[in-house]
């Protein structure tokens, strides 16, 4: 109760709202840090805090508390953005091989993790989708493409954010209906390696393919530091200092980036990835550019055929 009176005391009448310059002033705090100074905050974080901000105006305006958006009334272009991926900074095919090695040269819990950046890779999992997965998600072949079908999302949110008090939360798939399903196929690596860490690991009480050290939900905090051991196992001290693969879910964007490489449409590559094509254009435009030219040059060889005949 003292919070929430703490709150009410320094928390303006929801009618000053209508005032722009009230308004203009909350836009500004966005950018600044509880001390008051400037944040060095990106431009997506800005753009994400005015979206909160936003959304609390709407909810005033349905609850009839408001009776116009306040933002409205505010002649303020929110900051541009730039969402492009650096692929200076995504590894290719052989660096990427080369980290998931060195993760599994780590000892057993190295060895534990192997297929779980594997995902992130070959199957272009978001980092709580693969710690969410099942064996029977998996079909696994001898020979040949597997399969794994995507359901879960279990992302780190913090205690304090669940209703079941665990530092993860279990949802549907990013942006998606809360039963949707995602078929991913698998090259024959990934089914290797998934298949080695079935026999190696087994799987938890809970059916989970991957699990903490001690137990439980796998962790972001010990993946985490098993990348960085990879980075510094296998990169140059000035590819360390810099951004290349910097956090694990560099891998994912490794893995949509060679599909785009290798020539898979746009449609198919957002379709595996779980992407939305105007995301999908959004982030991965050069690479998507470079793949436009290869159909191009394939158009060009097909009319220069025809011509021949």
């Amino acid at each position: 109760m003292a919070a929430l009176d703490w709150i009410g005391r320094k928390s303006v009448d929801i009618a000053d709202l209508n005032t722009p310059s009230v308004v203009r002033t909350s836009l500004d705090a966005l950018k600044q840090k509880q001390d008051g100074t400037a944040a060095a905050a990106a431009e997506n974080t800005v753009n994400r805090k005015r979206t909160v901000f936003s959304n609390c105006l709407r909810y005033a305006v349905e609850r009839e508390l408001l009776t116009t958006l306040p933002l409205d009334k505010v002649d303020r272009t929110p900051p541009e953005t730039d969402d492009e991926i650096d692929f200076r900074f995504v590894p290719g095919p052989k660096l990427a091989k080369a980290l998931i090695d060195a993760v599994g040269e780590q000892g057993e819990r190295g060895r534990h993790l192997m297929a779980f950046f594997g995902c992130l890779y070959y199957a272009a999992n978001r980092p709580g989708e693969a710690a969410s997965l099942r064996a029977d998600d998996f079909t696994l072949p001898e020979e040949g493409w597997g399969e794994v079908l995507l359901s879960v999302s279990m992302p780190r949110v913090g205690s304090g954010w669940t209703d079941t008090g665990e530092s993860f939360d279990t949802r549907g798939l990013k942006k998606r209906a809360r039963k949707a399903t995602r078929a991913v196929p698998i090259p024959p690596v990934l089914v290797r390696l998934v298949r080695e860490h079935i026999k190696e690991f087994g799987t938890a009480e809970d059916g989970w393919l991957f699990r903490a050290a001690q137990g439980g939900h796998l962790l972001s905090k010990e993946y985490g530091e098993a990348w960085k051991a990879a980075r510094l196992a296998v990169l140059t001290q000035s590819e360390a200092a810099s951004p290349l693969a910097d956090v694990p879910y560099s891998m994912r964007h490794a893995g949509v980036s060679l599909w785009l490489e290798s020539g898979v449409s746009p449609a198919e590559v957002a379709r595996r990835a779980g992407h939305s094509i105007a995301v999908l254009f959004r982030f991965y435009a050069k690479a998507i550019h470079r793949n436009q030219q290869r159909s191009n040059e394939q158009i060009e060889r097909a009319l220069e055929a025809a011509e021949e005949d």
